[in-house]
């Protein structure tokens, strides 16, 4: 662990990824834009820096957490100047595959290394450390990566060079896609049919239906918890993302088209700050209104 890593970006995901690595002993020095966020991670032990050119200088390897492609740029715009050849970004941000191999193309220009590396599992997997981590890069990139990654993930792996973690992560999210669909459709349909939902999640959940979207998202429906764990908002940036490398590549995505018009239903009405499985509400409309 003679590494000394950087975090930067203190939200959901981030703070508790890292919390894993001041837990698992990692040098760590975090920085994020609302201060506020880094002192438990201070009290935790961590370093707190006072600006992103101050970590980018004192850190070997530097990890993001932030929101969109344009963040990242910012991020990178202030890191690079400052960061040692020999040093490496990986980056947890769900960004377009396109900016990935490009921030890619720039940094190894400077002498830097650069890992796209978007995870998922949701803020629970965050917190239990439980994440699965898609990297995308060159290999003796990722394999310097790897060791600081498994102080949060139960697996992360190389699947290809440069972008390659992006489009994995573009993969999962049109998988979400479905089985959230799957889940919210079938719920308002029990509902309107008189079934006990409880029970229609725990019976169908546990069968051939079951998911992730079952596990996580059904006790929140039933809960009528709409807190976000993952934003309408951040879903929908996703499917941007996604629409764009299905684009690039010629490949057909209509039904998470289909979960995009329906999830922007309800940010029209205000509600892109809700969890994804508030489309439980927008299907229940939809039949009330038929």
């Amino acid at each position: 662990m003679s590494e000394k890593v950087g975090f930067v970006g203190l939200g959901v995901m981030g703070a508790p990824m890292a919390g894993h690595l001041v837990a698992k002993g990692h040098d760590v020095t975090v920085w994020n834009r609302t201060a506020a966020k880094c002192e438990p991670l201070r009290e935790a032990g961590a370093e707190v820096a006072a600006s992103l050119p101050d970590l980018g200088a004192a850190c070997d390897v530097v990890l993001l957490c932030v929101n969109r492609t344009e963040d990242v740029r910012q991020c990178l715009d202030a890191l690079a100047p400052a960061m040692r050849p020999g040093s490496l970004v990986v980056d947890h941000s769900t960004i377009s595959p396109v900016a990935a191999r490009e921030f890619h193309q720039s940094l190894r220009s400077k002498g830097i290394g650069f890992v796209d590396a978007p995870v998922t599992g949701g803020s629970m997997g965050a917190q239990n450390g439980q994440l699965t981590i898609f990297c995308g890069g060159d290999e003796a990139d990722v394999e310097r990566a790897l060791p600081i990654l498994s102080a949060y993930a139960k697996r992360a792996e190389r699947v290809g060079g440069p972008g390659a973690g992006q489009m994995m992560k573009m993969a999962n999210q049109i998988a979400v896609a479905g089985s959230l669909l799957g889940l919210c459709e079938a719920l308002a349909f029990a509902q309107k049919a008189g079934l006990d939902l409880r029970q229609t999640v725990e019976l169908v959940g546990s069968g051939a239906a079951g998911s992730w979207a079952f596990q996580n998202y059904g006790p929140k429906i039933l809960a009528g918890d709409w807190s976000p764990g993952f934003s309408i908002d951040n879903q929908l940036k996703d499917f941007g993302y996604c629409r764009e490398a299905a684009g690039a590549i010629g490949a057909s995505i209509p039904g998470t088209e289909l979960v995009e018009r329906l999830l922007n239903d309800l940010r029209e009405q205000g509600l892109g700050g809700l969890t994804t499985a508030a489309l439980f509400r927008r299907l229940l409309d939809a039949g009330s209104d038929s």
